[in-house]
C-alpha cells in the first residue's frame, strides 16, 4: 500500500498527445489540443468525510494518515509527480450539437499504477476552474458530490460497470449554486470527489477532434485507446473492430441498467464512456414505480428524452454519433453495418437478463411474449421495481384467484390496481408458474438465480437526499450506514431500507426534482 502524496504517478496521455501547457485557466477555445494544464484551486479545509476502503484496497492505495494525503484529495496539494489537467472534448446534449465542452469542474492528477501494472487514473471533480469551465467556478456542492461518491460505488457493489470514487472530502468553503435554474440561487457547502477510472475517455473526445477536422489528432487518439485498452485488437480492421467492442460494451452497459432500474439522466454523448462504464453521475435515479416514461431531470421535461425505458434506444443513437466521428478513419458502409448490430446484440443480451430475473432455466423463443408481458404489465400497474421482482422470488406455486395475486403483491402497490389491471396481473402470473413448472432446474436453483438479478436494497432517492440534510446538519449516522448497505445489495441484511418511496418525497425537490446540478 502506497501513499497518495509519496507515489510516483504516470502521466502517458498528456506525455502522448498535444495540449496547452500555459496553465491559463480563463475560459476558451482550445483548437488542436487534447487538454488542458490546470492546477487545482486550494480550499479553505479539506475535511475527509468517506474513504472507499474497497476501492483503495484494489488499487493499493493507503488510507490518509495525515493532512498531506488529504491536501492532495481536496486540490490543496500536487504531488510532484503529476500533471493536472482538464480533457478537451465536445458532444451531443439534448440531441443538439453543442460543440466544445471539456472538463469544466473536473482535473486529473496522474496515472495510478497498480501492483499488477493496471493504470487508474485519478480525478477531482469540484476542484476549481478550467479553461473549459465556461462561466462556471469549477467548483461541487456537498449534495451533488455526496451523490457522485454513493452511487458510483453503489453501481459497482451492484455489478454495473462504473467509473467508481474513492473519497469525499469537505472544502470549509461556500459555492453559489442556483438548483432548479430558476433565479433562485442559495449558498451550499463545497466538496470534492475523488474518482478513477482505467480512463475517463468519452464519446465526445472523438466528435471534437472530427469536428474540428484534426485528423491526425483523431488516428492518434484511436490508435492510443485501441492499443491501451484494446490491445487484442489488430490489424487492418482495427477502427471496425474497436468500434464493434465499443458498440457490445454499451449494448452491455444499457442492459444492466434496465436490471436494476437506473435512469442516468443526462445521457450526453460526452457522458458516454468508450470503456462502456456508467460515468457522470448528475440527476439520475432509480425508478421506484415501474414508469418506462420516467426522467429524474427537470431539465429533459417535457420531451422526455433521457427516460427510463429510451435509454436503450439512445445509446444507439450516441454510438451513431460515434461513428460519424470516425468517418475520416474508417468505411463509412462498414461503420453504418457495425453500428447495426446493436439492436440485435442488445435484444439478446437483454432477454438474457430478463431469463435470470425471472429465474428461468434458459430463454426460449417462446419466452419473449412473456418477458414482453412483464414489463406491459408492470407499466400499466406501476409496482415498485425492486420490491415488486422481490416479491416474485418467493411467489407460491399455486395462485388460484387474482385477489390472491394482488394480496402477494400489495407491498409493492403504489396504489391499488383497478380490476382489468389485476385481472391482468394474474393471467401474466398464471402464465409464468406453467412456464416455471417447465424449468429444467430445482425451484431453489431458480429462486438463486433470481436473487442473484434483483437487488433488494437500492440507493433511492429519497435515502440520498435525507443523508445529505444530515451531513448538512454535521451528522452522519444515514450517511455511515447507508454506504454498509450498498456493499450487500443482493441480501437482506439492511432490510430496514426495503421499503417504498414515502409519500412526502414523491414532489419534494432533491427525491424527485432534480436538475443537471445534481
Amino acid at each position: 500500500m502506497q501513499r497518495l502524496s509519496s507515489k510516483e504517478y504516470k502521466n502517458e496521455f498528456v506525455q502522448h498527445f498535444p495540449g496547452d501547457e500555459s496553465g491559463d485557466l480563463r475560459p476558451r477555445q482550445t483548437p488542436g489540443v487534447l487538454y488542458s494544464k490546470a492546477i487545482p484551486t486550494p480550499v479553505a479545509q479539506p475535511t475527509l468525510l468517506a474513504w472507499s476502503e474497497d476501492l483503495a484496497e484494489k488499487l493499493g492505495i493507503r488510507k490518509p494518515e495525515g493532512q498531506e494525503d488529504i491536501d492532495i484529495l481536496g486540490g490543496n496539494r500536487v504531488a510532484d509527480s503529476m500533471h493536472p489537467y482538464a480533457a478537451c472534448y465536445a458532444g451531443h446534449q439534448f440531441g443538439g450539437w453543442a460543440g466544445q465542452l471539456g472538463d469544466g469542474r473536473a482535473i486529473t492528477l496522474g496515472e495510478w499504477e497498480t501492483a499488477t501494472g493496471q493504470s487508474w487514473e485519478l480525478q477531482l471533480k469540484g476542484a476549481g476552474p478550467t479553461p473549459y469551465s465556461r462561466r462556471a467556478d469549477g467548483r461541487a456542492v456537498l449534495r451533488s458530490s455526496v451523490r457522485e461518491y454513493l452511487m458510483s460505488e453503489a453501481m459497482h457493489h451492484l455489478g454495473v460497470p462504473t467509473t467508481r470514487a474513492l473519497s469525499l472530502v469537505s472544502t470549509g468553503d461556500q459555492v453559489l449554486r442556483d438548483m432548479f435554474y430558476n433565479g433562485n440561487a442559495a449558498y451550499e457547502p463545497g466538496a470534492i470527489v475523488m474518482r478513477a477510472a482505467p480512463s475517463f475517455l468519452r464519446f465526445g473526445n472523438y466528435e471534437l477532434l472530427a469536428a474540428r477536422k484534426e485528423t491526425a489528432n483523431l488516428q492518434q487518439l484511436v490508435d492510443w485507446t485501441i492499443s491501451r485498452y484494446y490491445p487484442h485488437i489488430q490489424g487492418e480492421n482495427r477502427v471496425i473492430d474497436w468500434y464493434k467492442e465499443v458498440i457490445a460494451r454499451t449494448a452491455d452497459l444499457m442492459v444492466e441498467w434496465m436490471r436494476v432500474g437506473f435512469v442516468h439522466g443526462v445521457m450526453n454523448t460526452d457522458n458516454m464512456s468508450v470503456l462502456g462504464l456508467t460515468i457522470d453521475y448528475g440527476p439520475y435515479s432509480f425508478v421506484d414505480d415501474y414508469d418506462p416514461d420516467f426522467t429524474p431531470n427537470t431539465t429533459d421535461l417535457p420531451g422526455r428524452r433521457y427516460a427510463f425505458g429510451k435509454q436503450p434506444s439512445i445509446g444507439y443513437w450516441n454510438l451513431g454519433c460515434l461513428a460519424s466521428a470516425l468517418l475520416p478513419l474508417a468505411d463509412k458502409d462498414a461503420l453504418v453495418a457495425a453500428l447495426e448490430t446493436y439492436k440485435d446484440t442488445y435484444w439478446q443480451s437483454y432477454y438474457a437478463m430478463m431469463g435470470k430475473k425471472l429465474g428461468l432455466d434458459n430463454v426460449r423463443p417462446e419466452d419473449v411474449q412473456l418477458i414482453t408481458r412483464f414489463d406491459e404489465t408492470l407499466a400499466s400497474i406501476k409496482p415498485d421495481m425492486t420490491i415488486f421482482y422481490q416479491l416474485l422470488i418467493d411467489l407460491p406455486l399455486y395462485m388460484g384467484t387474482a385477489e390472491e395475486v394482488a394480496k402477494h403483491f400489495e407491498d409493492s402497490f403504489y396504489q391499488e390496481p383497478a380490476p382489468n389491471e389485476k385481472e391482468a396481473l394474474f393471467a401474466l402470473i398464471t402464465s409464468y408458474l406453467e412456464r416455471l413448472n417447465t424449468n429444467s432446474i430445482t425451484r431453489q436453483a431458480s429462486q438463486e438465480r433470481m436473487r442473484a438479478s434483483n437487488p433488494r436494497f437500492i440507493l433511492r432517492n429519497y435515502l440520498l437526499h435525507q443523508a445529505i440534510e444530515e451531513l448538512e446538519r454535521g451528522e452522519q449516522q444515514l450517511f455511515v450506514k447507508l454506504q454498509q448497505a450498498m456493499k450487500e445489495p443482493y441480501s437482506d441484511t439492511f432490510d430496514e431500507f426495503f421499503a417504498k418511496r414515502p409519500d412526502w418525497a414523491t414532489q419534494k425537490a432533491g427525491c424527485s426534482m432534480l436538475s443537471c446540478s445534481s
